[in-house]
């Protein structure tokens, strides 16, 4: 197996361009050579807390410099990582942090926390110390570097193994897919507990040589001011980011020029949103589908060649991907089916869940979960989940059908469909909607947009307007949540 480039890369960096950017946030900036020497004192850090390789640290921090810092510093000496969502509830933390048997939980100074590892704080970890400074352990590519936690819609949120070699593959294939290089720059606007935030905005422009400048929290008034100043490349968001930001006020006009393209990846983006998006800001989106399991992405949409809306795009170099039917048997183009994925970026397994790893790795293809379908020219396109399809009177009824037609209504932001438990017909689709600023969309108005273009079995029996559809904490439609408030609602 050839050497691993991520986890050195403070030091290859700081190397061959000490004077050049590596990272920076709304407080701190960072050349490579102070990147590289904050990640060695915070490796000192670590010893001094008692961390050595094959432990756990955990890092319980919003997203700032010090969250890579952290991780970097970790790797420097052997330990594999846990990034904790700091928005989670005390026996959530305290949970994962059990799960993952950490070690170590790197904190913001202020936190008031009683977990059963000890604690370091942030600002501690980029104090220099005195002393010798503890070298760089050789990694194995099988070695975990991150332990990422699922969203738990299903039961406890379960650690995913992801492997220094998943890494090394998932960077090296973004850095080729995308033709990055030093001049790139991510503007880092998801969560750094997530694959996406971690593998394609931090670690792929930083193996690339280029930089990236993380802004925190989302909050789209802010979002075009900070592209203005910082001049990114590239950034990568969810759908919901890029609904808010076509919700601006319609006098916004910022200046783009510097992004190449904008990515989209976590749950399905609407064809339609994307066109919104482009045509107001000039910047191409490229789509493309993955999951913690698979250290971010399967299949992109190319930059420079042909782009189809609506799709995820092509299988990634290294990749094989699947479409079968319930009895694993392989689907012909047009036809859908469940997405099965191989290569070398697919997880380790579940951490402790030997009987989940097996359900979802079998003869080497990870099961999604996910349906879709390839057509004629390759590229794949997204149904829905396995889990959230709706089988009404024995007929399928996939949400993303009928949530694609609601989008094409101009005063809709988002929507969101779900099935409703029925006496005769076991499920039945029912609708909600949020609406744009200053919409005149009514009820009716989506009932006759829906009449005319879906069978009558698709219709949802109700279409209910909320100010809001519910997300989880990486900002995908949270639909268990919506499930459970519609279960409680009154008829």
């Amino acid at each position: 197996m050839s050497a691993l480039i991520v986890p050195g890369l403070p030091e290859s960096r700081a190397a061959t361009a000490p004077d050049a950017p590596a990272l920076a946030d709304g407080r701190v900036g960072m050349t490579n050579a102070e990147f590289a020497d904050a990640v060695r004192s915070a490796a000192g850090r670590l010893a001094q807390a008692g961390v050595q390789s094959g432990d756990v640290v955990g890092l319980l921090l919003p997203n700032r410099v010090e969250l890579v810092v952290g991780l970097f510093a970790a790797w420097r000496i052997g330990a594999a990582v846990t990034p904790v969502n700091p928005a989670l509830a005390v026996p959530e933390i305290e949970f994962q942090t059990t799960d993952a048997g950490v070690k170590t939980l790197i904190v913001e100074s202020d936190t008031d926390l009683r977990v059963t590892c000890s604690m370091l704080h942030c600002v501690d970890l980029l104090t220099p110390i005195d002393g010798t400074r503890v070298p760089a352990v050789d990694v194995d590519g099988s070695d975990i570097a991150l332990l990422i936690y699922t969203a738990g819609t299903t039961g406890k949120p379960k650690g995913v193994m992801t492997t220094h070699a998943n890494i090394d593959a998932m960077t090296a294939t973004f850095v080729d897919h995308f033709a990055f290089h030093d001049a790139d720059h991510s503007l880092l606007v998801l969560p750094l507990f997530h694959a996406n935030g971690v593998v394609l905005g931090t670690l792929s422009p930083l193996r690339a040589g280029g930089q990236a400048t993380i802004i925190g929290r989302f909050r789209p008034d802010e979002f075009f001011p900070a592209v203005e100043r910082h001049r990114p490349t590239y950034f990568s968001a969810v759908p919901a980011i890029y609904a808010m930001l076509t919700a601006l006020p319609s006098d916004i006009r910022p200046d783009t020029s510097s992004l190449r393209f904008g990515i989209c990846g976590a749950a399905p983006m609407p064809a339609d949103l994307i066109r919104r998006f482009e045509e107001r800001f000039g910047v191409p989106i490229v789509e493309g589908y993955g999951l913690s399991e698979t250290t971010t992405a399967s299949a992109l949409n190319p930059v420079d060649g042909v782009r189809k809306p609506g799709t995820v795009g092509l299988p990634l170099t290294g990749q094989q991907i699947r479409i079968v039917n319930d009895r694993l048997e392989d689907l012909p183009p047009g036809e859908s089916g469940e997405i099965l994925i191989a290569g070398d970026v697919v997880m380790a397994g579940y951490l402790n869940r030997p009987e989940a790893t097996a359900d979802t790795i079998v003869d080497g293809w990870l099961r999604t979960g996910d349906v879709g379908y390839f057509d004629a020219d390759g590229y794949l396109t997204l149904v829905d989940r396995v889990k959230d399809m709706i089988i009404r009177g024995g007929e399928n009824i996939y949400p993303k059908e009928i949530e694609a037609v609601v989008y094409t209504d101009a005063g809709v932001y988002e929507a969101a469909v779900i099935g409703r438990p029925h006496d005769v017909l076991g499920e039945v689709p029912v609708a909600y909607v949020s609406l744009r600023r200053d919409a005149s969309t009514t009820v009716n108005d989506l009932y006759t947009l829906l009449r005319t273009q879906l069978a009558s079995i698709k219709v949802p029996v109700d279409i209910i307007l909320i100010d809001d559809v519910p997300k989880n904490p990486v900002g995908k439609i949270d639909k268990p949540t919506l499930r459970e408030t519609d279960s409680n609602a009154p008829r």
